[in-house]
C-alpha cells in the first residue's frame, strides 16, 4: 500500500462531487513525488485530462503578476510605497466614493495616493465589477462593472486603456484602511509595462516563463494548442448534469488584447506545477533562479493591518469559509492561523486559487509544492477539495 494512495482516492472522489476531470501534482524539494490525472478534460469526446491538458488559470494569474513584479523591486525599479500615480498617472488625485445623508451618491478626495503595496494586498479601494439583481453592491463595484462592459464592447482592448478607464472610477475606501478583492492586480500589468519598458506577456516571458520552460502558459490560445485546451462546465444540477460553460473564452483570443494579470493566464498542470516548485523552493529551481527567497519570504507576510484583516476575514464568512486561518500578503495568501484552519500544513504556506478550481500551495518551510487543476465555473467546490487535498498531501510527509 502506497502512502499516496489516499490522494488518488481524494481525485477520485472529487469526480462523483463537482469536475468532469482533475489533476494534482505534489513536489518536495524541487523534486516530484505524486502526480495524476483522472477523467476528462472533454467528457462528451472522452478526451482524458492530461498534465499537458491547458486550463483556464483565472485568479491562480495572480501568482504569476505579482512574482513578476517583484522580481522588479528586486532590480530597483520601484518601492512597495511608491504612489502608483508616479508610474501611472491616471490614478492621480483618487477620489472615494460615498453616498450623503441624504442617500445622494457623491465623491470626496482620497486621503492619501494608492500605493504600490496596496494594489498588491488588494488594499487599493478598487472592486470588481457588479449589478446583479439582489445583490449588495456599492457604486464602485456597479461602475467598474460599466466601464469593463464598455471596453469589452469594442471588441479588444490594451491593459494601458483599461487602467486609464477604471482610474476614473471613485474607491471604495481611501487606500491602505481596508481589503477588497478585485482589479487590483490587473493594473499591476500595466504597471509592469512601464517599469519594464515591454509587452506585459513579453516580460512574463523573461521572468518566468523562458526560465522554468513553462511552454503552454499564456494570455492567448494558440491554433496550434487548441485541442489541448479543456472543456469548461458548469457545477452540477439537483440532477447531477453539467453543460459547458465558456461564454467567456473571447479573452484567450489574440484579437481580445486584454493581458489581465489578475485572471487571463492559461496554463497546464506540468507549468503550473513547476512554478509553484520554484516558489517552494526559495526562487530557485533546477539551478535557475527566477526571484530570491527573501523576496518570496516578504510576499508570503501578512500585510493586513488589523482593519485591513477584519475585511479580509469578512470574506471568509461570507462564502470564503476555505480561507479561514489566512491572512493576505503581496498578491497571495499566507497561512497564519492553522487551528482556525483546521490545517496540518506549516505557518507560512501561502499561494493562491482560480475560480474554475485551479490552485497552488508552496510551503517553503518543507520545501514542498500542490498544484491542483480542474474546470467548473461557476466553481462552488473550492471549499471541499482544496482543504482536503492539503490535509492528504501534508499526511504523506515524513
Amino acid at each position: 500500500m502506497s502512502k499516496y494512495d489516499n490522494l488518488q482516492a481524494i481525485l477520485q472522489d472529487f469526480l462523483t462531487v463537482g469536475p468532469v476531470g482533475c489533476g494534482l501534482t505534489v513536489t518536495q524539494n524541487g523534486k516530484e513525488l505524486f502526480s495524476q490525472c483522472v477523467g476528462y478534460a472533454d467528457r462528451d469526446a472522452k478526451t482524458p485530462m492530461e498534465r499537458d491538458t491547458i486550463v483556464r488559470l483565472f485568479s491562480n494569474s495572480k501568482v504569476f503578476t505579482n512574482v513578476a513584479l517583484m522580481t522588479l523591486y528586486e532590480k530597483g525599479k520601484f518601492l512597495l510605497n511608491d504612489p502608483v500615480e508616479k508610474y501611472l498617472p491616471e490614478f492621480s488625485n483618487p477620489k472615494v466614493g460615498f453616498f450623503t445623508g441624504n442617500g445622494v451618491f457623491s465623491t470626496r478626495p482620497a486621503k492619501r495616493s494608492i500605493f504600490i503595496r496596496d494594489l498588491m494586498s488588494m488594499a487599493s479601494g478598487l472592486t470588481y465589477g457588479g449589478g446583479i439583481a439582489g445583490g449588495e453592491y456599492s457604486q464602485t463595484h456597479l461602475q467598474l462593472g460599466k466601464a469593463v462592459d464598455e471596453l469589452e464592447a469594442t471588441g479588444g482592448y490594451t491593459v494601458r486603456e483599461f487602467t486609464k478607464r477604471i482610474a476614473e472610477v471613485p474607491l471604495l475606501f481611501d487606500p491602505g484602511s481596508s481589503w477588497s478583492y478585485g482589479y487590483s492586480h490587473d493594473v499591476i500589468g500595466a504597471l509592469i509595462e512601464v517599469l519594464a519598458d515591454m509587452s506585459f506577456e513579453d516580460y512574463l516571458k523573461e521572468a518566468i516563463f523562458n526560465k522554468l520552460g513553462l511552454q503552454d502558459t499564456s494570455f492567448f490560445i494558440e491554433d496550434s494548442k487548441r485541442h489541448r485546451l479543456a472543456r469548461q462546465y458548469s457545477p452540477r444540477d439537483e440532477d447531477g448534469g453539467q453543460v459547458l460553460n465558456e461564454k467567456g473564452d473571447i479573452i484567450y483570443e489574440k484579437s481580445h488584447k486584454f493581458m489581465g494579470g489578475g485572471g487571463g493566464l492559461l496554463g497546464t498542470l506540468d507549468d503550473l506545477s513547476r512554478f509553484a516548485s520554484m516558489l517552494a523552493m526559495g526562487g530557485t529551481l533546477d539551478g535557475v533562479r527566477v526571484i530570491g527567497r527573501k523576496t518570496i519570504d516578504l510576499m508570503r507576510e501578512n500585510h493586513l493591518a488589523p482593519e485591513q484583516l477584519k475585511a479580509f476575514q469578512a470574506a471568509h464568512r461570507n462564502g470564503w469559509e476555505f480561507l479561514s486561518g489566512y491572512g493576505y500578503g503581496l498578491g497571495v495568501r499566507t497561512m497564519i492561523d492553522k487551528p482556525a484552519a483546521g490545517s496540518n500544513g506549516s505557518l507560512g504556506e501561502f499561494g493562491w486559487a482560480g475560480a474554475a478550481g485551479t490552485w497552488l500551495l508552496a510551503d517553503p518551510e518543507e520545501k514542498l509544492s500542490i498544484a491542483y487543476v480542474q474546470q467548473v465555473l461557476p466553481n462552488p467546490y473550492e471549499g471541499y477539495c482544496h482543504p482536503r487535498l492539503r490535509a492528504g498531501v501534508y499526511a504523506t510527509l515524513d
